[in-house]
């Protein structure tokens, strides 16, 4: 049975991923998804999303409901990810191999090299090297790569980052993703404003346009509202400014559920009205700072939250004060 998006009171988490230790993706994955989010939000990387499926496996068993797993892609020249690189034929064979054991994902293999597939881009071997043959390399996932990577992470949900004049490339992104055949339940689309300007009206034509391709390959829309992105989620003003566009825009805005992002916190619910708010929220920086100092205890004591019961009752009880009281209508 499909999640209802239109009571107003589907909740996303924006993991953050791309460059967190994955057992903290697993973790933050599991805590929310047992908070009551409906969905996470993670980078279209084999490992991150390995790390999360294993959060979100967990939370099912406890729960019995397991949250959509959402991937986050864009259509600009800017998609790419970091993966480390060295040619292990110049590895001494006296080297202790600092790098393998740093690697949180075993993606550095003995004469091997770097197994692009577990790399994830922490870096944490680039210093381990006592010989500095470590390297960063952008690995730029380009628009045609994007259906194949599709179908091998299957996600419940597409989420495509985009932005104003980019209807080409958009429409390139999706016809693309139509080619894995992965049932999708939604392509969340993440647009911005015009830098520095609210210009709504603008937005909602650069919506409309794309909107009308998402109908043209069978896809449902879920609209991700930025309304300030990458704020750090703090304080009321941030939340003002997300609930301001939502209100601008509703009017005006293509079929589909909206959904807050970019500076929702816990100010948020309590500046709408008691009944009327968007069909969903997303909860990103904020969500991540509630659990970051239990995430640091655990790692210093070698566990993980779901294996430290006092840490796990802390973090739940944190999660579930940010996200209960969007699960009512």
């Amino acid at each position: 049975m499909e999640i209802e998006i239109s009571k107003g009171n589907w909740v996303k988490l924006i993991c953050g991923a791309s460059n967190q230790d994955l057992p903290s993706i697993t973790d933050l994955c599991a805590v929310y998804s047992v908070a009551g989010v409906h969905c996470v939000d993670v980078a279209a990387d084999i490992a991150v999303v390995n790390a999360a499926r294993k959060g979100l496996d967990w939370a099912k068993s406890k729960k019995g409901k397991k949250a959509w797993l959402m991937v986050s892609l864009s259509d600009g020249k800017d998609a790419h990810f970091r993966k480390a690189k060295f040619n292990s034929k110049f590895c001494p064979k006296e080297c202790p191999r600092p790098c393998e054991r740093v690697c949180p994902t075993k993606a550095i293999q003995h004469k091997k090299g770097v197994n692009e597939k577990l790399c994830y881009g922490c870096g944490r071997c680039i210093p381990a090297c006592p010989l500095g043959l470590i390297e960063e390399e952008e690995k730029h996932l380009h628009i045609n790569d994007y259906g194949k990577l599709i179908a091998e992470i299957a996600p419940d949900a597409v989420e495509i980052h985009t932005a104003t004049g980019r209807i080409k490339s958009f429409e390139a992104a999706i016809a693309t993703i139509s080619k894995s055949k992965v049932p999708l339940k939604r392509i969340a689309v993440s647009c911005g404003l015009d830098k520095n300007a609210l210009n709504v009206e603008k937005l909602a034509k650069e919506l409309w346009l794309r909107y009308g391709c998402l109908q043209k390959y069978g896809y449902k829309a879920l609209w991700q509202l930025d309304g300030r992105p990458m704020s750090g989620d703090l304080g009321s003003k941030t939340s003002r400014d997300a609930i301001k566009l939502w209100e601008r825009i509703r009017p005006i805005a293509p079929p589909g559920p909206l959904q807050l992002a970019g500076g929702t916190n816990a100010h948020t619910i309590r500046l709408l009205k008691t009944k009327d708010r968007p069909e969903g929220i997303a909860f990103g920086g904020m969500a991540r700072k509630l659990l970051q100092p239990l995430l640091i205890e655990a790692q210093n004591k070698n566990i993980s939250l779901r294996e430290w019961p006092e840490g796990w009752e802390a973090a739940l009880n944190n999660a579930k004060k940010l996200i209960v009281p969007w699960l009512s209508t």
